[in-house]
């Protein structure tokens, strides 16, 4: 065994993204001795791609807007599924959250009564997402890392973390990592850890996620004994660039929809209005004229059709696509140009409008832009404790993209930057506790961070052949065709047996060169995560056998009463070579809060 850099602390994040930050800073304003680690640079994370605004019932410019509608709102949107406590707690304390925002020094745009701004976004009755133009998350992201860097917490960036260690009790005692630069070994020991290292996005060919998107915190907690639960739910966000094919998959924030973007197929129909569900024709304009009277007074309240959730707008989408009704490069489009001035999109849609000039050379202020869904965000993760975020592994926290169960079957936009304060902040105190309460902890010994050592280096060591980059495209290849937005237990059946063989030819990856500076090694750690995180999704989409959310099965059209009483729980099998599934009846929701959903 080489040396290993070894640290102490109460409280390690892994991830530095909104929920990691927030997560971190609470933890430290508790009294722990915290530190963050990250896969990439710090302010490089995923958040900063969440650029519409932050879902929270303050009533800025609906005072009748509450927590009590922002609840509805979301469980509807998850078709039920959701954790009712979880969205609950989501809905009472994001305001709060928001202008704790608003005290570190994050700058909103405004009402013209001074107020903090809120736009409209799709499955919110009201507008309520607090917004920085569409850089939001970027906002939040430079909130929270200013703040964490002026409390003086610990940062390891460019970090990766391949492994938990637990003690004798099945307790968490620390994690294994990594220099990304120099291939050097470290050792935290810590008697809580807290996931935050967001999504699976890199298991499909058209995403909008970066490269760190590889299931590591999927696959951490699993192999540390926790459940997974509700994987085969994965939102395919409706607007993603589709050209040119170097940034097909980039998102395209929902914003241009909530200020007036409307999608059109190539003869030039507003097709969202025939793909307008049962459940939501009650409060969704069915004319053209009633929804552009929305956009200008707002008093109905009946929305236009774009702005339905987005596991509907994306299969509307996509059914256009198959009636031959794409754009040129295979999606539709999204036309703000006629719709709004050019002052109004340089001033609301700055990104967005630098966004396509820079990279497809369209001016969105002139011509409507080709969009179509990509893999964007998994509302299925580690099962946690609604109140503290705790798994089923003593010391082991998750929060963010990387839990489950807040979010149900489908995400509403704008709610996953609350989730990650609201529930940031509730991890990392949890966390900070738990350490404060213990009067002894463990060490890790030699023979396990040997261990730990030796399963990063095999690679470098193996005999075979086989190429971490080749069995990614792979993998991706088979998500994209089989496990995509539209689903059948065929081809469901087998992805599971593609993944079977991806993981017998991961069993024989070789490495060439040193640990320094080597993304192929980086890669063959990773995509043992992705072909994990993978079966589990495609497992679960095969058992589920309805349609509900992001979860679409062609031979299961429509939704049932039957499953949407159930979760997914998975976890590593004894072998450790695969997962099983359980189903687990859903929590069941108060009377009280049921009422919230009569006659509405």
């Amino acid at each position: 065994m080489t040396e290993i850099e070894k640290h102490q602390y109460d409280v390690v994040v892994i991830g530095a993204g909104g929920s990691g930050l927030r997560a971190a800073i609470a933890a430290h304003e508790a009294g722990a001795k915290t530190a963050i680690v990250c896969k990439s640079l710090l302010g490089k994370a995923h958040t900063v791609m969440a650029e519409g605004g932050i879902a929270a019932a303050m009533g800025n410019r609906w005072p009748e807007d509450n927590w009590e509608v922002h609840f509805r709102d979301t469980m509807r949107g998850g078709k039920m599924l959701n954790n009712w406590r979880m969205a609950q707690l989501h809905a009472q304390e994001a305001p709060e959250r928001v202008q704790e925002l608003e005290d570190w020094g994050a700058l909103f745009d405004r009402t013209d009564d001074g107020l903090i701004s809120q736009r409209d976004f799709g499955g919110h009755r009201y507008a309520r997402l607090a917004h920085v133009g569409d850089r939001t998350g970027l906002e939040m992201i430079r909130t929270l890392q200013q703040r964490a860097v002026a409390l003086g917490i610990d940062v390891f960036m460019e970090c990766t973390v391949t492994d938990l260690f637990k003690d004798g009790s099945g307790a968490i005692s620390g994690a294994f990592a990594y220099w990304r630069e120099t291939g050097t070994f470290l050792a935290f020991e810590a008697p809580s850890v807290v996931l935050a290292t967001g999504g699976i996005g890199k298991s499909f060919k058209v995403t909008s996620n970066s490269w760190e998107y590889t299931g590591d915190g999927h696959a951490l907690a699993l192999r540390a004994g926790a459940a997974l639960i509700n994987m085969e739910f994965v939102q395919f966000h409706p607007t993603g660039m589709v050209w040119p094919p170097s940034v097909k998959g980039l998102l395209v924030t929902e914003s241009v929809r909530g200020d007036g973007g409307v999608l059109k197929n190539s003869d030039g129909e507003r097709f969202m209005f025939n793909h307008i569900p049962e459940f939501f024709k009650a409060e969704t304009a069915d004319t053209i004229e009633e929804a552009d009277r929305w956009y200008d007074d707002k008093k109905n309240n009946r929305r236009p059709p774009e702005l339905l959730p987005r596991d509907e707008v994306a299969r509307a989408i996509n059914a256009e696509i198959k009636a031959g009704r794409g754009s040129p490069h295979g999606g539709v489009f999204l036309d703000i140009a006629s719709r709004r001035t050019p002052e109004f999109i340089h001033k609301r849609l700055p990104s967005m409008y630098h966004q396509f000039k820079e990279l497809a050379d369209v001016d969105i202020t002139k011509e409507p832009m080709e969009i179509g869904p990509t893999c964007h965000y998994v509302m299925g993760g580690v099962e946690v404790d609604p109140d503290t975020e705790l798994s089923a592994v003593p010391g082991l926290y998750a929060v963010g993209e990387c839990s489950g169960g807040m979010h149900g079957s489908n995400r509403l936009g704008g709610n996953s930057l609350s989730d990650l304060i609201v529930f940031g902040k509730r991890a990392g105190e949890a966390a900070a506790e738990r350490a404060s309460s213990l009067t002894e902890r463990s060490g890790v010994p030699d023979d396990v961070l040997a261990e730990a050592e030796a399963e990063a280096l095999a690679p470098f060591d193996s005999k075979g052949a086989e190429n971490a980059y080749t069995i990614q495209a792979d993998l991706q290849q088979t998500m994209n065709d089989l496990v995509g937005i539209i689903r059948k237990a065929d081809e469901l059946e087998l992805s599971l047996k593609e993944i079977e063989a991806l993981k017998e030819r991961a069993a024989h990856l070789h490495v060439d060169g040193g640990r320094a500076y080597n993304p192929g090694w980086h890669l063959s750690i990773d995509i043992h995560n992705m072909l994990l995180v993978s079966e589990c999704i495609a497992k679960a989409a095969l058992t589920r056998e309805e349609s509900r959310g992001g979860h679409t099965r062609d031979d299961f059209p429509g939704p049932d009463p039957e499953w949407g009483a159930k979760n997914l729980v998975l976890t590593l099998n004894d072998a450790r070579d695969g997962v099983d599934l359980v189903e687990k009846p859903l929590p069941i929701m108060p009377d009280e809060l049921k009422t919230f959903f009569e006659d509405k």
